[in-house]
């Protein structure tokens, strides 16, 4: 019995030492977003990353995500519509000033040069499952991982039933993590 235990324990210790530990920062990384409103494309962008990542590609059953955005630094280029997604009527910053993924499994998938992410994903007071295709690539000591997925805003009870704007949301991911070594 006790040797089972230390095999586990072995085997949980090089699992964790061998995931390596990143930090996501806002310089070099892009969050944006796509939304149709009055018949055209909206785009805009979040910052204030923050989080940890474990992440090996050897070992895809050690990798995390665990990624905040600060909500508040939503930029549309127009500061009377950011100000309107910052309220109530939207995201309710005041309230709800993050919006949280944190990944369950990390997969591989049929198109080699990309990664398979599931995880949960909060916005407002709503948590849903999440899944989507992303490339990790190396960058010296650190890691850039990109992705790109849609979502229904209205499961997030985000903006409720408005006629003039779209529900579904494109979400384009660039995120440079940077190595804690």
């Amino acid at each position: 019995m006790k040797r089972i235990f230390t095999l586990i324990a072995a085997l949980i210790v090089t699992t964790i030492s061998f995931g390596q530990h990143f930090t996501p920062v806002d310089e070099g990384s892009e969050i944006g977003f796509k939304i149709r409103n009055f018949g055209v494309n909206v785009s805009g962008s979040f910052k204030g990353l923050q989080g940890k990542i474990i992440f090996h590609p050897d070992s895809l059953s050690a990798c995390h995500f665990d990624v905040t955005i600060d909500v508040k630094t939503i930029n549309t280029g127009i500061d009377q519509r950011d100000n309107h997604l910052r309220s109530e009527d939207y995201f309710e910053v005041a309230k709800y000033p993050d919006i949280h993924f944190v990944s369950t499994q990390v997969t591989t998938s049929t198109n080699k040069e990309y990664l398979f992410v599931f995880g949960k994903l909060t916005i407002k007071d709503v948590t849903k499952e999440v899944s989507f295709p992303f490339k990790a690539t190396p960058k010296e000591n650190d890691m850039l991982f990109e992705g790109e997925f849609t979502l229904n805003r209205r499961d997030y009870n985000v903006g409720g039933g408005s006629i003039s704007m779209g529900d579904n949301v494109t979400l384009n991911l660039k995120v440079l993590a940077k190595s804690d070594k």
